[in-house]
């Protein structure tokens, strides 16, 4: 499906533009999330709904939905950063940022979340697992972030620094 692409290439070119270490931490959270929500769905096994048959004929399984578990993990750890976080120098500062970005980011995901029960992709139950698996996905990954559990922040602080001292030159 297109989303899963869109969404890579705008969070790629976000890492590239802020070259936030906070952003790239972000965009590591969401892969493991969407890959973690893969492997449980091989060990789940549960079939999609009978009406939903891959190109090629073959049984793909459903239980958690990846797409309802990556974009959940979007709409939680987004708005957590902006309410939670300082603004990164690279980007405007603003007092209505954290509301503007979650007005548009949230109904976002829970559009392709119900998206994937319409298009009859999923059943309830396995995009419900998927918006669970991704919000509490999001809410250990920010917490890690936020309370520089094994000073993950603070090594990307650093890595940020080096790389500005190491990008100087080109200014």
């Amino acid at each position: 499906m297109q989303t899963s692409k869109i969404v890579t290439t705008i969070t790629a070119g976000f890492v590239l533009y802020s070259r936030s270490a906070g952003v790239a931490y972000f965009a590591a959270g969401a892969t493991f999330c969407s890959f973690s929500a893969k492997a449980i769905k091989r060990a789940v096994r549960q079939k999609r709904p009978v009406y939903n048959v891959n190109s090629r004929g073959r049984v793909t399984y459903g239980m958690p939905s990846t797409h309802a578990s990556a974009v959940t993990f979007f709409a939680t750890y987004i708005p957590l950063a902006c309410f939670y976080l300082p603004p990164h120098p690279t980007l405007p500062p603003s007092i209505f940022q954290p509301k503007i970005v979650s007005l548009i980011v949230i109904p976002w995901a829970s559009l392709i979340t119900l998206s994937r029960v319409w298009l009859k992709y999923h059943t309830w139950p396995q995009v419900g697992a998927g918006v669970v698996y991704g919000v509490v996905m999001a809410c250990i990954w920010f917490q890690v972030w936020y309370d520089d559990i094994w000073g993950i922040r603070t090594l990307g602080g650093a890595l940020e620094a080096l790389l500005r001292l190491s990008m100087a030159w080109l200014v």
